[in-house]
Parts: structure tokens; C-alpha cells; sequence
């Protein structure tokens, strides 16, 4: 399996073969399978207790915050989820083994769900594959009641009670991640039996090292978190550890798009619109970057005294339709400036939501090329996703946009140009084309790895001779190198000849500028071998198929 990123992002995600007639960088959609029975066609929208209640939650809170996503239109707009989170359970289980309802509970589970059924909502709770929420793993709250050894059993209650979505959070730093694949797919086969659709979101994260980002997740569950817990903060130092910020999230999840699709989703945690540690500005670019990359939308806040600013972001319909777009796709980061950054998803009509991000602390200009964001020929017309204003270019796609904003149009018109997304396996070695330790810096090393579904061998060749991976690094000869032995690294796509390669009926892959072969050093078959540029030779070391 992958190994981790030492770089910026840890950027690895699930594929397997896809063709797509859209951008190399932006809309090659995964394909890649969905657990059994996924009832998660779209991304879930919804609300969680546990940013504005914690261990506090009650059932009288949880009722008004139904009542609250009929009376402020969220109901209306796509939410449908309300999930109570951790702490809503008797500390101890009945005598035959079933979970029960905390006092502060009184009418019971059963009786919260039809409530919530009722008003045209559907009914979400919390549950741990060990022996402890992380509520009583922090000590916290008292008791043991997690579901080790009981899958069947509580996966039955939830049937019974009406639940409809289940978080199930890992809450123990004990485990590989092997055994956490395990002990998740305990738990969804277990709600699969029951017959019930039940919508599986699993957090492998939480007191354990961070697997959410490395691993392909999608065969296992609807949708995972990839990252620590996001908290209402801009952006702070950490990488993917407690606690993270919406820049942090962004880093971590961007990379992973090709992952993401119909019954398989990339979870960057909950949002925290309108929570008081971002400004209305910051929580409108956090929402609409979470809804170009298909992230399920679960509302944190106090939706029952939200302002009405917050309220209108949390309702954008033209955000929602993105995010809900049944494409399916995940909104790739197709250019990194450093303070600047473009996003690209495409949608089922051939058009392109594009989001132009400003991380800096100052206004300035962003813009990006049609070709950048998939599309060619034109001239094109852009639909403001904020005001729902139309305009036209011939040619760049562009906004001043403020300082932690983002500016965010459907751009409709032309031709989506048509990439090919696979991994790239030696004819000679049976292993593929990798990425070293995953690494997103410049300059990262090519080489053999045993193959497997994450990103770092996750490679979209496009009609113009780019080979892209991470959605905005490219295949490249070091420093345009022209003879034999010439390295082959990762770079920022620039567009330039030694950027390019073209493939042959023979499966070569050849540099445009060196006209040298994408060749396996000293034709080895070990993990680790360099890849190098080579005279043509016809050997198997410089034969690929896709896979």
C-alpha cells in the first residue's frame, strides 16, 4: 500500500481505469466501486450536534434543531439528515446487551426518529467499533458501550429505531489499519443485513494515527473522514493533526478528488459555517469549496439561531446543485500560486464549476484559462454562484476576489476536452508508475511500485501530452533533460515540452522534448527502481498498459 506523504498534502486517494471527456486536471470522476449497497448516491446533507452540543446534547435540543431545518428552509433547500452525535446513550447497556437511550432522552430513540421522520427529515446517530465512544475514552462521559462485539446486534436497534445514517468513529489510538478495515466492514455488513438504508460515515482518525487520507476507504464505507477534527479556524500550522483549520482540511482532502463519487465520498468533517471563529466571508469560501469537492454537507452550527447570512449560505442553491450534481465528480485543484488557487468540477451537463481562491490577506486578482478548467473553444458564459449573474468571456475566467474568499462560477459553453485517468503498469516489472512516499513537493521522484488504488499512481494523460497526477503535478524530465539517464520526477504543470509525452501502439511512452523512452533504470523489477528517460529500445522496461 501507499506510503505516507512527507510533503505539504497528503494526497492519495482510490481509482481504478476511467475515461472522461473532460480536463486532465479537473474532471476525470472516479469509478472506482462503492461499498455494497451504498444508499449515498449524492453527498449527504445534513446537520450534527455535536460542534454547537457535545456531551450536553438533549432530545429537546435535537427537536428544535428539526424544527429549525423545516422553519429556515434547509429542509427545503436538500438537508435532510439530523444526526445526534456522541453522548446520547444510557452509560450502560440493558441486561440482554442493547443499547438504550440516556435520561436526558425521556421519550427514547424510537420515539426521536418518528418525531424526526415526521417532518420529512431523516434520523442520524453515533456509534464505535471498540469498546468506548470518544467521549468515554476521554473520560468525558462514564460507561462502556461500544459496538465490539455487538455489530449485529446494535446494527438491529438502529433498524429498529428508524436510523437512516450512522457515524461510527474509531475513538482508540490501538489498531493497524488493517484491523480498522476490518472492523468497519463488521459493522456495514451488519447494517447492510438488516435491509434497512442505512448511509455508513466512518471516522478512522480520532485518537488514532491518521489512516483517513491513506488508505481507499470507498469499498468500505459511504463516506470517511480524511482528516482530524476541523474546527472554526482559518488555517494554523498543523498538517493533519488536532486541531485543523479550513485551509488545513483543504490541503489534506483537494488531492483526494478522483476518489470521490456515486456511494463513495471524501469526508473533510463538518462544516463550521457560521460558527464565531470564521468571518462571514471565510464561512462563505468554506462552503463553497466543500460543495466543489462533493463533500457531504453537514451543518454544525446553532441552526436554530443562526443569522440570516448564515442562513442564505447554507441555502446557496447554486452551490447545493453543484455539490448535489449527479455526475458525482470531486472538484480537483487544477493551479496552486501559493496564496492563490483554481478548483474545477465538472457537472453532468458539460459545464464546469470553477472557484477562484484567494488564501492572501490582501485582495487580488485570480484568474484561470478555459483549458486550465477543461473546456475549449467558446465564447463561454459564467454564472456567479453567489448571485446567480450571468456574463460572457472569450478566454480567461477571472475575479478580484478578497482576501480568504472565493469567487465561484458555472461556466457553460465550448467543448469539455477529453482526458484518459489509469495507472500506468511495466510490461516488464507487473508494478507501476509511483510517486516516492506519495510526495507532493516539486521535484519528487518516479519510480516501481507494487500497485495499488491511491493517488500517487493515480495518472491522467490528456490530448495535449500532459501526464498528470494530484491533479496539478506533472510527469517531467529534470531540468529538460535531452540524454540518457535523465531523471523523471513530478513538477508544477508549466505547460512545457518536457511536460509532454506521447504514447505508442507498442505501449512506449515518449518525451517530446528529449524523444527519449520512459524507460525502468537497469530494467529492474523492484519496488523503489528510479524511472529515467532512455533511447528507444522496444524492451519490455519501456512498455506500459493501463490499468
Amino acid at each position: 500500500m501507499p506510503r505516507r506523504s512527507g510533503g505539504r498534502l497528503l494526497r492519495l486517494l482510490a481509482t481504478i481505469v476511467l475515461t472522461a471527456t473532460a480536463s486532465v486536471t479537473a474532471s476525470a470522476h472516479s469509478t472506482a466501486s462503492a461499498a455494497p449497497g451504498s444508499p449515498a448516491l449524492a453527498p449527504p446533507l445534513g446537520w450534527n450536534s455535536w460542534n454547537s452540543f457535545g456531551c450536553g446534547v438533549t432530545e429537546a435540543q435535537v427537536r428544535q434543531a428539526a424544527d429549525a431545518m423545516v422553519s429556515s428552509g434547509m429542509r427545503d433547500a436538500g438537508y435532510r439528515y439530523v444526526v445526534i452525535d456522541d453522548c446520547w446513550f444510557d452509560p450502560q447497556r440493558d441486561a440482554a446487551g442493547n443499547l438504550r437511550a440516556a435520561s436526558k432522552f425521556p421519550s427514547g430513540m424510537k420515539a426521536l426518529g418518528d418525531y424526526i421522520h415526521g417532518k420529512g427529515l431523516k434520523f442520524g446517530i453515533y456509534q464505535v467499533p471498540g469498546e468506548r465512544t470518544c467521549a468515554q475514552t476521554s473520560g468525558a462521559y462514564p460507561g462502556s458501550t461500544g459496538s465490539r462485539g455487538h455489530e449485529a446486534q446494535d446494527a438491529a436497534t438502529f433498524a429498529a429505531w428508524g436510523v437512516d445514517y450512522l457515524k461510527y468513529d474509531w475513538c482508540s489510538s490501538s489498531g493497524t489499519r488493517d484491523e480498522q478495515v476490518a472492523r468497519f466492514t463488521v459493522m456495514r455488513d451488519a447494517l447492510r443485513a438488516t435491509g434497512r438504508p442505512i448511509v455508513y460515515s466512518i471516522n478512522p482518525n480520532s485518537f488514532h494515527a491518521i489512516t483517513g487520507a491513506t488508505y481507499d476507504w470507498g469499498e468500505v464505507a459511504d463516506l470517511w473522514r480524511t482528516t482530524e477534527d476541523l474546527l472554526d479556524i482559518w488555517q494554523n500550522g498543523n498538517t493533519n493533526s488536532y486541531p485543523m483549520g479550513v485551509g488545513n482540511v483543504l490541503d489534506v482532502t483537494a488531492p483526494l478528488a478522483a476518489q470521490s463519487g456515486p456511494g463513495h465520498w471524501n469526508d473533510p468533517d463538518m462544516l463550521v459555517v457560521g460558527r464565531p471563529g470564521l468571518s462571514l466571508t471565510e464561512s462563505r469560501s468554506h462552503f463553497a469549496l466543500w460543495a466543489l469537492l462533493a463533500a457531504p454537507l453537514m451543518a454544525g452550527n446553532d441552526i436554530r439561531t443562526m443569522s440570516a447570512d448564515v442562513s442564505a449560505i447554507l441555502r446557496n442553491p447554486r452551490l447545493l446543485a453543484v455539490n448535489q450534481d449527479q455526475l458525482g465528480a470531486g472538484g480537483r485543484r487544477v493551479r496552486d500560486d501559493g496564496s492563490t488557487e483554481v478548483f474545477a468540477k465538472p457537472l453532468s451537463d458539460g459545464s464546469v464549476a470553477v472557484g477562484l481562491f484567494n488564501r492572501g490577506e490582501t485582495t487580488a486578482a485570480v484568474s484561470a484559462t478555459a483549458a486550465q478548467v477543461g473546456l475549449s473553444g467558446g465564447p463561454f458564459t459564467l454564472t456567479d454562484l453567489w448571485t446567480g449573474a450571468t456574463s460572457s468571456t472569450a478566454g480567461p475566467i477571472s475575479a478580484s476576489v478578497p482576501a480568504h474568499g472565493a469567487a465561484v462560477f458555472r461556466v457553460s459553453g465550448g467543448s469539455p476536452l477529453a482526458a484518459t485517468t489509469s495507472r500506468l503498469r511495466g510490461n516488464g516489472s507487473g508494478r507501476c508508475v509511483d510517486v516516492d512516499n506519495a510526495s507532493t513537493a516539486a521535484g519528487a521522484t518516479v519510480l516501481l511500485w507494487d500497485c495499488h488504488t491511491a493517488a500517487n499512481q493515480l495518472w491522467t494523460t490528456w490530448a495535449g501530452g500532459e501526464i498528470r497526477v494530484f491533479g496539478d503535478k506533472c510527469l517531467d524530465a529534470y531540468n529538460q533533460g535531452t540524454t540518457d539517464g535523465t531523471r523523471v520526477i513530478t513538477w508544477p504543470c508549466n505547460g512545457q515540452d518536457n511536460q509532454k509525452w506521447s504514447t505508442g501502439s507498442d505501449g512506449s511512452i515518449r518525451n517530446v522534448h528529449a524523444g527519449l523512452c520512459l524507460d525502468v533504470d537497469r530494467a529492474g523489477t523492484a519496488n523503489g527502481t528510479p524511472l529515467l528517460l532512455r533511447t528507444c529500445n522496444g524492451q519490455a522496461n519501456q512498455k506500459w498498459t493501463r490499468a
